[in-house]
């Protein structure tokens, strides 16, 4: 009989219990070229304006401020990966920003062709390499949940304007900023004078295609709504998956329980039964604490157990027949160093649609 995993079980704890506050503080990567840098590529750490680094060009330092305003919060760090002028790619950054955890990247000035290249990094990232980042592009439609498709340009703010390449420092910022249990649809930018106009039918019509928009309410400049590029949905990916909010909390939810299970299980238990319960438990107790915390629904029933049909698939490709096993004695057979978990959750979104009807 196995003793539990007092450990890991409050290492979930704790990393639930602190969710909000995490994902509320978000981290920006900024690449920007300088000439300020001759080789290579320079990262520096910025946690307010006192911190940018002096020789940059005014330019550079205006993107690296206009992302710490953040949102509801300002980001917890904006990193800077700055590479020569005359850099001609971002090949350099990208290989140091694969070592760096970040939240949303974006790269101020880009060209059409570097934000496709850098569209697919992303990609690869997320569905390959099992990194959850972000990067916020102009006028990039991935039809991908890692991809926000910023679109709004001629952004007036001061005396200056805006192209949506220049000001997706500010977007990435602000969303990084953005606590986990709101949204930042109809978020204000109270520095942005005006943008161009458009009709609620045009507006419709850019959300629908995956476009990441601002308008003007008459009064403020605010978000039309926070979606991402995904527009093709799919059994595996649905309607959800569209929303940058519910896209953030499933990669905390991911970043947070494979880290906490490399850092405090793997390799250091026997995969007995009784230990996959264990985690199945600790993994159980950090929903609830996302409950708590009105991330996830509560009044659904948010679980968590060993996936009975993948175990099966492993055990008869290993020449086991199962067909004389009931469910527990699949669930209690022995998968060597495999684990198969199998999550069923319902993440809360915020209040965005509203409707009243009076009767008089």
């Amino acid at each position: 009989m196995s003793f539990g995993l007092p450990q890991i079980l409050i290492s979930f704890k704790s990393k639930a219990a602190s969710a909000i506050n995490r994902g509320s503080r978000g981290i920006v990567a900024l690449v920007l070229k300088d000439a300020s840098v001759s080789t290579g590529v320079s990262v520096k750490e910025v946690n307010d304006i006192t911190q940018i680094p002096a020789g940059l060009t005014a330019g550079n330092k205006d993107y690296i401020e206009k992302a710490l305003i953040g949102g509801a919060k300002p980001p917890k760090k904006v990193i800077t990966l700055t590479l020569p002028a005359a850099a001609a790619n971002y090949n350099s950054a990208l290989n140091e920003l694969e070592t760096r955890k970040f939240d949303y990247l974006a790269i101020p000035g880009i060209t059409a062709a570097d934000a496709a290249t850098i569209a697919n990094w992303v990609k690869t990232q997320r569905d390959t390499k099992d990194i959850k980042v972000k990067a916020v592009l102009p006028d990039t439609g991935a039809d991908h949940e890692g991809i926000i498709n910023f679109t709004t340009t001629n952004i007036e703010v001061g005396g200056k304007t805006y192209t949506a390449s220049e000001y997706c420092a500010r977007i990435a910022g602000l969303l990084a900023g953005t606590p986990l249990n709101i949204s930042a649809t109809f978020w204000p930018l109270p520095e942005v004078v005006n943008v161009p106009r458009m009709t609620r039918d045009d507006y419709d019509a850019a959300i629908a295609a995956g476009k990441f928009v601002l308008y003007h309410d008459g009064e403020k400049v605010k978000v039309a709504r926070a979606v991402n590029s995904l527009v093709t949905t799919t059994a595996d990916k649905g309607e959800d998956f569209k929303k940058i909010k519910i896209v953030d909390i499933m990669d905390l939810r991911h970043d947070d329980i494979k880290n906490t299970i490399e850092d405090s299980y793997i390799g250091k238990y026997p995969n007995s039964y009784d230990n996959k319960l264990l985690l199945v438990s600790a993994i159980k107790a950090f929903d609830e604490g996302l409950e708590k915390d009105g991330l996830l629904d509560p009044a659904f029933n948010n679980n968590t157990g060993i996936d009975v049909v993948t175990q099966k698939t492993y055990l008869e490709g290993l020449g086991v027949s199962t067909s004389g096993m009931n469910e527990q004695q699949i669930k209690e057979a022995n998968t060597h160093d495999k684990v198969f978990l199998l999550s069923n959750i319902k993440i809360l979104d915020a209040i965005e649609d509203f409707k009243l009807t009076t009767i008089i």
